[in-house]
């Protein structure tokens, strides 16, 4: 499928600048954050003989700095080099984006990277570390700021759930979207059917810590939306103006997914003693009906125009829109629930068949980063993908 190419316009700043020119083919190195999907980035970029460079948190390094550290001698393992930090938003330090620079590395974001760093605005001006990708599309993930992911989604005329200005005005089942007070970027959501519904779950869970009065505040309020759970994972390369798709998936939460299991005569008498939490544990590869193909390319080619319109200069690699699969009338649809404009988080996508269907064989986000990636250097072309 093609899309619309990105007019690029004059956007490098002058260190950009002067970090492309130090790239090439044989003199770049791939760069993430520990955690979320650090290991399929890297496994990709190996895949693709690019050198890998890991920032791993102390106490959480292991996974990186032993586990599946590149072994030479034995081809083993995929991260080359690891950089130590005390906390995550220490990525953003003089000294370490210096040594990322010296190893020529170009950076690639994830969900991590945005929740541990917590300052958009210092991801877009003060990292100054070639990044894969629009830095300035990350924060469309926040609900609470302007443009968001719902006014993409309006922009591309993608169906999301109906939102509720207020609690008083429900009228139907509803997601309530709202963070855990402890760990600010984990989800503490909950359903309610009515206002005075909303009110008493609201006063539980507050009562209870699990949340806090400034995160009900910003909450968003969703329609509930009854179906199947399917993740559309794409690849817009602006080297051959086409949107992929690279695979999809569905996702397993803690106790909501456990619950699930359990006879409905007993969910509510468990229910009086657990709450439900939507906290992610995994997630399982799935396939769609091939009926279904064209609407979901539309819709992402859609949202690559929208995003070219409203956060230039779009969309650059890998984007996820997070659906629930819908009955008629009229016919079987999908409505957008949640939109990942980077690296989704499931490195299992591969396992389905639409990347195989393109490339011939399966091919990885990770890897696909990294083969966008040789080809803009071996093309003079990576201006157009990093910002």
């Amino acid at each position: 499928r093609r899309g619309r190419g990105h007019p690029r316009g004059n956007r490098m700043n002058a260190w950009l600048d002067d970090a492309v020119a130090r790239l090439g083919p044989d003199k770049m190195a791939v760069a993430t954050l520990g955690s979320h999907s650090a290991l399929e980035i890297c496994r990709g970029a190996q895949l693709q003989g690019l050198p890998t460079l890991v920032v791993a948190e102390h106490g959480r390094h292991r996974t990186y700095a032993e586990h599946f550290a590149a072994d030479a001698q034995t081809g083993r393992g995929c991260v080359d080099a690891t950089i130590l930090v005390d906390r995550f938003a220490s990525v953003l330090a003089p000294e370490v984006q210096a040594e990322m620079n010296a190893r020529h590395c170009v950076f690639v974001p994830h969900r991590s990277f945005e929740v541990y760093v917590a300052d958009y605005d210092a991801i877009e001006r003060d990292f100054q570390v070639p990044m894969f990708g629009n830095r300035r599309l990350l924060r469309i993930e926040e609900r609470d700021q302007h443009p968001n992911q719902y006014d993409l989604l309006d922009a591309a005329e993608i169906r999301h759930p109906r939102l509720y200005a207020s609690h008083k005005d429900i009228d139907r089942p509803v997601l309530v979207k709202v963070l855990e007070a402890e760990r600010g970027f984990e989800r503490a959501f909950f359903i309610a059917r009515s206002p005075e519904h909303f009110e008493a779950v609201a006063e539980a869970r507050l009562d209870a810590g699990t949340i806090t009065e400034a995160a009900l505040r910003s909450a968003t309020i969703e329609e509930f939306v009854l179906g199947t759970h399917v993740n559309f994972n794409f690849f817009y390369s602006p080297l051959t103006r086409r949107v992929e798709l690279l695979g999809t998936d569905t996702r397993r939460q803690t106790n909501i997914s456990g619950l699930a299991t359990v006879p409905s005569t007993l969910q509510a008498e468990i229910l009086d003693f657990i709450s439900p939490k939507y906290e992610e544990a995994g997630h399982v590869a799935v396939t769609v009906l091939e009926s279904m193909l064209e609407m979901i390319f539309e819709a992402g080619e859609r949202f690559v125009a929208a995003a070219e319109r409203l956060y230039a200069p779009g969309v650059i690699g890998p984007f996820a829109l997070q659906s629930i699969v819908v009955p008629g009338p009229p016919k079987k649809d999908f409505v957008v629930v949640d939109v990942s404009p980077r690296v989704p988080g499931s490195p299992g996508i591969a396992a389905t068949p639409y990347s195989a269907y393109l490339h011939g064989r399966s091919v990885s986000v990770g890897e696909r980063i990294a083969m966008e990636l040789r080809a803009a250097a071996y093309k003079g072309r990576l201006g157009e993908i990093l910002t």
